[in-house]
């Protein structure tokens, strides 16, 4: 049955509002063939646009190009079907398409240089403004290093903005980010100084002028300020879209040079992926050369050192620096090359060499939150075993001093909002000192997990995890109750995972597990003993949750297997109680579980439960996620028409 135009538009913009990914992507597809096979051509433009948006964003830029020959055409033929957002979108996707074309060496630089006069000749016959085009013909002068990269910058700095403009977060974002590279630091530093308290945010911003920034600050040597940049671009970088690979690049590149070697392999360890699958091959070389200058530092001390990289199979189980050095720089030449051949210059190739000639910053900069020495403490017998540490009022003149008859709580709120983690963090060791003084366990034990928390948050793991090994076992040795208990072994659980330590946390878990089985007075009051036994399954659903998550993190194909079945088990438990969303996540990572190992049918069970509990409480992103995922195991699995039905379904 044909669709009446409203119809269309209803299913096209529900797939525009699910996040990127093959689902995504896959819905779009099919929404194009709809309109193609069913009309009605008024439909058309919007159909195309999307694909064109979902290919872009979803890790496939380089399809793109099909479906915005096929716009161009429609609009060629029939302008009348465009609307004003089509025509919009038909001239925003001119940009998508000039730098998308440049990430690839194979496409010719004849090819670009029509597509940029083209753009420019229909801008100009549309009315529409100049600001993209200058941007696309300076970005292009800037990827092949020529001569006239400088005169193109200012032309499009001084280019008025207008409706086809980048955004105002990404425009800032890209001047500073060339000034930067320019050598010109202070007046890209001063760019983004002047663009942040303006909140500023898209798909990749502030995230990607915060790495800029944290860049600048260290070469500056501004140390303190490099690290404020530095921990607001990692809490930035968790809400981008895309793989970001520059600014994660960048992150490792900084603690490198910073003199932060273990802060720096366990964030490319994190990031390894991007190593073989980042989006584009111009991005592969732009995170091969950043991440090459992190392990050209590195290999000074620490060439031994054996990475966990799985994402490079031809470097073995565990590469070592000086390995993953060699191949990176293999890659980074071979990219370089092509690129250089495609352009016309040696631009790439003298970029891999200065990365490879990175020198540690002249001073590196300290990013524990707990103080240097603070060691997980066992439970006192007498005087405290970790460093002593003062707090109170302090200076009368001090703003964020403690004011008289404010908790710790309250104090340690105020310094975070001022962006004072250390001094927060230190509030609360204070208060565990003196509580260890006191025989307090429980308090001190609270206090040594705030200390933890506000570590973490920061990613100080280490000082994390000496906080949590302070707080575990004074909980305990205090009688909290096990399932109190829980949140902290909860919270524990990933940093403990980065740092080795999953082996003391499943300990943990497994002990809270027994102590939440002991059953208690059966005289109670059977409402008191019904409430608490509730509690007492949540408590054993979050610890089962918190295990098969470390057990995930293995390595071991056994030991998934086991984390697998945990996951499911707590994910069954959470929906018996109601926590729908709890379990949509738990049967999420049991189906990724399945997935890896083979186990198709499980895998597409476990996702499909979790599809059915994202989409009950209405959470679209994870659910987009949970759609892209089955959608590839029923296409891997040659459930083809399966993997349709579920795209038509998405938008029904």
């Amino acid at each position: 049955m044909t669709r009446t135009l409203d119809q269309a538009n209803r299913e096209i913009s529900r797939v525009r509002q699910m996040p990127y990914g093959l689902a995504h992507t896959q819905a779009a597809e099919e929404q194009v063939k709809l309109v193609d096979a069913e009309g009605p051509d008024e439909a058309k433009a919007f159909a195309l646009f999307t694909l064109i948006d979902a290919y872009q964003w979803g890790g496939e830029p380089e399809r793109g190009y099909v479906p915005f020959a096929q716009l161009l055409r429609w609009w060629d033929q029939r302008p009348e079907m465009f609307d004003a957002d089509d025509r919009h979108s038909l001239f925003w996707s001119f940009k998508w398409m000039v730098s998308g074309l440049a990430d690839f060496p194979n496409v010719p630089a004849a090819q670009i240089e029509r597509t940029l006069d083209d753009m420019e000749r229909r801008y100009a016959l549309a009315g529409n403004g100049m600001d993209a085009v200058a941007l696309e013909r300076f970005s292009w002068a800037n990827r092949r290093g020529a001569p006239e990269t400088e005169d193109l910058f200012a032309q499009w700095v001084a280019t008025p903005r207008d409706d086809f403009s980048q955004c105002e977060a990404c425009d800032p974002g890209d001047r500073a980010a060339y000034l930067i590279g320019a050598g010109r630091l202070e007046e890209g530093v001063r760019l983004i100084e002047e663009t942040l308290p303006h909140r500023p945010r898209c798909a990749s911003e502030p995230a990607d002028m915060l790495a800029d920034l944290a860049d600048a600050y260290l070469d500056l040597g501004r140390p303190a300020d490099a690290v404020r940049a530095h921990r607001q671009a990692v809490a930035e970088l968790a809400t981008t879209q895309g793989d970001m690979a520059s600014a994660r690049g960048q992150r490792i590149r900084l603690l490198a040079r910073a003199g932060q070697p273990e802060r720096a392999i366990r964030a490319l360890e994190a990031e390894q992926h991007l190593l073989a699958t980042a989006d584009t091959p111009f991005d592969q070389l732009s995170f091969a050369r950043l991440v090459g200058a992190a392990t050209h530092v590195l290999r000074a001390g620490h060439a031994d050192r054996a990475l966990r990289i799985t994402a490079v199979p031809e470097l073995g189980a565990t590469p070592t620096v000086a390995q993953l050095d060699d191949w990176l720089r293999a890659k980074a030449d071979r990219l370089a090359a092509q690129f250089d051949a495609r352009n016309g210059s040696d631009r790439q190739a003298e970029l891999v060499r200065r990365a490879w000639d990175t020198a540690p910053a002249a001073e590196g900069f300290d990013l524990d939150v707990l103080p240097r020495g603070f060691a997980g403490a066992p439970v006192p017998s007498g005087a405290p075993t970790v460093p002593a540490v003062t707090s109170g009022p302090g200076d009368a003149d001090d703003p964020l001093a403690q004011r008289p008859g404010e908790d710790i709580s309250a104090w340690s709120d105020r310094l975070l909002r001022a962006g004072e983690a250390q001094r927060a963090a230190t509030a609360w060791l204070a208060a565990a000192t003196a509580a260890d003084d006191d025989g307090r366990l429980v308090d001190a034990g609270f206090a040594y997990a705030e200390c933890a928390r506000i570590a973490q948050q920061f990613d100080d793991q280490d000082g994390a995890d000496a906080g949590y090994r302070s707080a575990v076992p004074r909980l305990r040795a205090g009688g909290l109750a096990p399932e109190l208990l829980v949140q902290v072994l909860v919270a524990w659980a990933p940093t403990a995972a980065q740092l080795d330590g999953a082996g003391d946390v499943l300990a943990e878990i497994d002990r809270a597990l027994a102590a939440l089985r002991v059953e208690g007075d059966d005289d109670r009051d059977e409402a008191l003993v019904a409430r608490e036994q509730a509690t007492r399954r949540r408590a054993a659903a979050d610890l089962e949750d918190a295990a098969a998550r470390l057990l995930a993190g293995s390595g071991d194909p056994e030991q998934q297997a086991l984390a697998a079945r945990t996951a499911q088990s707590a994910a069954e438990a959470y929906g018996g109680q109601g926590a729908v969303a709890d379990a949509a996540h738990a049967f999420w990572l049991a189906g990724r579980l399945y997935d890896q190992l083979g186990q198709v049918d499980e895998a597409v069970w476990n996702l499909e439960s979790a599809l059915e509990g994202f989409g009950h409480v209405r959470q679209r992103a994870p659910w987009g996620e949970v759609a892209d995922l089955l959608v590839r195991v029923l296409r891997d699995s040659g459930q083809t028409a399966r993997a349709e039905e579920l795209a038509r379904e998405i938008v029904s």
